[in-house]
């Protein structure tokens, strides 16, 4: 009876654990009472066939500007106002499959595989080569550039990408960060590079670790992943549908409990019937 007691002790602390938040949830442990230093690689969006970017020229004369600058469009049901440019807005330029855009005056500019500061310089440089602006302010934004986060996250979605250097922690940041079920070592990263879809793997325990990772700095189109951790697999059922409550182990615990102490009280009483 004794054994019988300790297997049922036994399985009740499983259920137990197996109810229990993970432990393993803290990030950064490679650096805890240490500190880390490692050198990252300050690496900012390179343009592709397909995103969407606003060009803004500011140089002396309104007139001269307006040739630069693209109108801002309002549409209204059944009718179509231009607006001059002033600060109210600008339409953008969408780059091509040939990796290029049409500029006004200039005309078309190569500029996929650029990064923003690039791309300014290149308009810069041929306005004034051209000699049609002196000393223009050349300013280069992103209009459609997005990532993904989902799975184990608070709030999975599809976020804006407005400036450069957008780490992998600030992205999950932005989905309201990882659940208490999701897996700090196992945060995939689908990119796709030169038309090929990769996956990479990111350990947010390490510090070190992320900082040397390819996808430490997050790129338009990427899709973050965070996989469930072994308590949300096993709340899984079969058909993946339905999710067991905690309080359905937290009853078979008690059940168990239960089933202990009779078996205890049952083996005492036969013992003191001998």
């Amino acid at each position: 009876m004794n054994k019988i007691s300790i297997f049922f002790a036994g399985l009740t602390a499983l259920m137990l654990a197996s109810c229990a938040a993970p432990a393993n949830v803290v990030y950064f442990q490679d650096s805890q009472d240490k500190e880390i230093s490692t050198e990252i690689d300050n690496s900012q969006i390179r343009l592709r066939p397909g995103d969407k970017i606003s060009i803004i020229v500011n140089c002396n004369g309104v007139e001269l500007m307006n040739q630069f600058n693209m109108p801002y469009v309002a549409r209204y049901v059944g009718s179509t106002q231009e607006i001059s440019l002033g600060n109210t807005g600008i339409s953008g330029y969408i780059i091509d499959s040939e990796g290029k855009i049409d500029f006004p005056v200039v005309g078309e500019i190569p500029v996929a595989g650029m990064t923003r500061p690039e791309v300014a310089k290149t308009i810069r440089d041929e306005l004034t080569s051209r000699d049609l602006v002196r000393d223009p302010v050349v300013t280069v934004d992103y209009m459609n550039l997005y990532f993904s986060v989902m799975g184990e996250v608070a709030h999975p979605g599809r976020f804006a990408i407005t400036r450069d250097n957008v780490n992998i922690l600030e992205a999950l940041s932005m989905a309201g960060d990882l659940t208490i079920l999701g897996r700090r070592d196992n945060v995939m990263v689908l990119r796709e590079e030169n038309g090929v879809q990769k996956t990479y793997l990111v350990d947010l325990r390490s510090a070190a670790g992320l900082s040397k990772s390819p996808v430490f700095y997050i790129n338009q189109n990427d899709v973050i992943y965070v996989s469930p951790n072994a308590m949300r697999t096993r709340q899984s059922t079969v058909n993946g549908n339905n999710v067991v409550s905690t309080s359905f182990w937290i009853s078979i615990a008690s059940l168990a409990a239960t089933l202990v102490s009779t078996i205890t009280v049952v083996a005492m009483n036969m013992q003191n019937m001998k």
